[in-house]
């Protein structure tokens, strides 16, 4: 009689993480546990950079713990703020649809704790599980059309107070 192989505790606790993050909500369990077994944890210090504008896209990341900013930097302003993100937040991930290199910066705001997925695991699970990858782009669909929204709220607002 085969006996299961008791799951790695890591694991477990990367699935309870992903299984908190707006981005994989429409995830199966299956596909969580497919996740959390290629992730990864950081832990970074308060100004880390994660990566820079211009730098290979080459992994994915998942805030647990702590908040990330990502920004440009403005010719004879210094950096630009785009956003700080926390706990359950998604970013990277652009690079890693469209083989890009980064849009912008990121860098610890405060200290964070965040789960990686790098590009080569991320590209063997989808090539593997078709349903992963089906599930997966339409939560990319879901954020980026939501990203949108705020961007198109944003510049409405911007051009009728005249900011713009």
């Amino acid at each position: 009689m085969a006996t299961e192989r008791p799951r790695d505790p890591g694991i477990l606790e990367r699935e309870e993480q992903l299984a908190k993050v707006p981005f994989l909500r429409g995830l199966t369990m299956e596909g969580l546990s497919l996740l959390a077994q290629v992730a990864t944890e950081e832990t970074h210090a308060t100004g880390t950079v994660l990566f820079k504008y211009g730098d290979p896209g080459d992994k994915l990341f998942i805030i647990v713990e702590g908040k990330v900013r990502i920004s440009r930097e403005v010719a004879g302003m210094g950096e630009e703020a785009l956003a700080v993100l926390g706990p359950g937040s998604v970013f990277g991930e652009l690079a890693l649809l469209d083989d890009s290199t980064r849009s912008a910066d990121a860098r610890a705001h405060e200290r964070c704790r965040v789960l990686v997925i790098t590009k080569v695991d991320f590209d063997d699970l989808l090539f593997l599980h078709k349903d992963l990858a089906y599930e997966v782009l339409w939560s990319c669909v879901r954020m980026l059309s939501s990203r949108l929204r705020e961007t198109n709220d944003k510049l409405t607002f911007l051009s009728t107070t005249g900011k713009f």
